[in-house]
């Protein structure tokens, strides 16, 4: 998979956490074309743990969508901060394991319009 088509995807699975109507039908026909697996990792380890504190704030500050050039940033971060220690790869795991499970639904939903 290429970098563009990971940022892609990275973008449209961001619209998954913002405080409006989801279209996940959108999401779905922009991530078709590519492994569901690498898609459904792309969304746990990459997106929901940038992305999920919007859902999880009494005021969400993001309505309409994440700005691309924030986003892909902030992964990149992300990206940095795991493979440069052994702590934060054993505490992402866990955080991981927890957005799959709190936020699991949003994976069902994408597949039903598949």
């Amino acid at each position: 998979m290429s970098p563009e088509d990971r940022a892609s995807i990275q973008i449209a699975l961001a619209e998954s956490f913002v405080d409006s109507a989801v279209d996940y039908a959108s999401i779905a026909e922009r991530v078709r074309r590519f492994d569901l697996k690498a898609v459904e990792e792309i969304l746990y380890s990459e997106v929901a743990p940038i992305c999920f504190s919007n859902l999880e704030t009494p005021v969400p500050s993001v309505w309409t969508g994440f700005k691309d050039d924030w986003l892909l940033s902030e992964i990149a971060k992300q990206k940095t901060a795991r493979e440069a220690s052994r702590v934060r790869r054993y505490f992402d795991t866990l955080k991981i394991a927890w957005l799959r499970y709190s936020y699991g639904y949003i994976w069902k939903e994408i597949t039903s319009h598949l």
